[in-house]
């Protein structure tokens, strides 16, 4: 009776948090495990924390080798992890409920509304249905794609290497498996002349990107623009925008050093993998402090509500935007498409992008202290981790433990978002009929 009345008192976002906290904790569980590792040697507790934080939250930050270290059985557990936090835990339960026959109530109903930003509460099991088809549809049609190539320098390995990078770029996690005990980290830096993987990846991680509701706006549609909702179409605009001035950064002032086709790919798929994918064909740390800069903010954004993203979101950036765009040009509300936008999202985003900005600079100046690392690239990495990017100079691998468990905080908060977390650990918003006395105070 209390276990079922605690039940009820835990919200949402509670539930939401327990979930990520539990499949984290069975994931470290089975890679601590000898069977997981490649040399039969249970691996230490930290490593498949750390290894099980990043998976589940999707990021892609890693202390061993995906490829070297962990044995087909732990890669095993590394995908599954991927695939759950990549869909949610929430979208996990109904594909099991779905699955079983068994009929989602109105709170998992309710649950998946709000894991999938979905404006309203009704067709949620025919929506959750169009996802599973879609998602696992795509990743297999890549896999096919990529296949044929990775299996012709791999062999039969290739197979695995295919369905193992498919789910990771479409869930925008960032792992890769292929390292050698010689190079290790290599993500897909072999792959950076080859068209075909490099634009299969990138149409990954955008498909995994936008948001289930997008595709659902699309799907339901029929590609006509003029029909979307003002979500889907910001989220649109904003995707272009994010990926094309990027690039043509990158192509500019990065990458003039490499032959034309391998610097078109190389700006292309930056640009897309930078805000939450953690893939990269060039080396990072080569990269100039404008670039590094760049690519923080871009981490930092992310990509897009309900998806397999991290960030703030790209609907967070656009009316942060948009309330600028109103109070420069004098305007009265802040809109899109021909409709306002509400106050109360309007201060959520500015909580949002506080909480986020506070956060990655703290972490880095704390591991700055710590670990005596330049500041940059302390901020490079605590904006890759609450961004759930996994991009990296490096040196992840060589952070001490109270580094790493900052790095997995920032990862779980990324995954889990900020607003989750702050509903979870305050109590239910009351309106009160009596408001405080109005005051004029100057910004700016």
């Amino acid at each position: 009776m209390a276990a079922a009345i605690t039940r009820k008192k835990l919200s949402s976002f509670r539930i939401t948090i327990l979930a990520f906290a539990g499949i984290i904790l069975i994931g470290t569980l089975l890679l601590s495990l000898p069977v997981s590792s490649r040399n039969g040697v249970p691996s230490s507790l930290g490593d498949a924390l750390f290894t099980a934080v990043s998976a589940t939250c999707v990021t892609g930050l890693v202390v061993q080798d995906t490829a070297t270290h962990w044995s087909f059985f732990g890669q095993a557990v590394i995908l599954l992890m991927i695939q759950v936090g990549g869909l949610g835990v929430v979208m996990a339960s109904a594909t099991f409920a779905l699955l079983s026959g068994r009929k989602i109530s109105l709170k998992e109903r309710s649950m998946m509304q709000e894991a999938f930003a979905a404006p309203r509460m009704e067709g949620m099991v025919r929506m959750a249905t169009f996802i599973l088809r879609v998602t696992f549809a795509i990743e297999i049609v890549s896999a096919l794609i990529m296949m044929p190539t990775l299996c012709g320098e791999y062999g039969f390995r290739g197979i695995w290497m295919a369905f193992f990078v498919s789910v990771s770029a479409f869930c925008n996690a960032g792992f890769d498996i292929m390292g050698r005990l010689d190079y290790l980290f290599p993500s897909l830096s072999a792959y950076a002349t080859n068209p075909l993987i490099c634009f299969t990846i990138s149409t990954l991680i955008v498909l995994g990107g936008i948001g289930f509701v997008t595709w659902n706006d699309i799907s339901s549609n029929k590609g006509n623009f003029r029909r979307y909702s003002m979500q889907s179409k910001v989220i649109i605009a904003m995707t272009a925008l994010l990926i094309t001035l990027p690039a043509l950064f990158f192509f500019l002032f990065e990458y003039d050093s490499l032959p034309p086709i391998e610097r078109v790919l190389s700006s292309i798929f930056q640009s897309v993998t930078t805000r939450t994918a953690g893939f990269n064909v060039e080396d990072m740390s080569k990269m100039s402090e404008p670039g590094q800069a760049l690519t923080i903010i871009l981490m930092l954004i992310g990509g897009s509500p309900g998806s397999t993203a991290g960030g703030i979101k790209t609907t967070t950036l656009a009316v942060l935007l948009a309330n600028f765009a109103a109070v420069s040009f004098r305007k009265s509300e802040a809109h899109f498409f021909g409709r306002r936008l509400d106050d109360d999202v309007i201060k959520q985003a500015g909580a949002i992008f506080m909480m986020y900005i506070g956060l990655i600079l703290l972490g880095a100046v704390t591991i700055c202290l710590i670990e005596g690392l330049p500041y940059l690239s302390c901020l490079f990495e605590c904006a890759s981790a609450i961004g759930t990017v996994g991009l990296t100079l490096g040196i992840t691998p060589q952070l001490g433990t109270a580094s790493r468990i900052i790095l997995m905080m920032l990862m779980f908060l990324g995954r889990v978002g900020g607003l989750t977390l702050i509903y979870a650990a305050t109590k239910d918003m009351r309106r009160s009929l009596s408001k405080l006395p109005h005051e004029h105070i100057t910004v700016g």
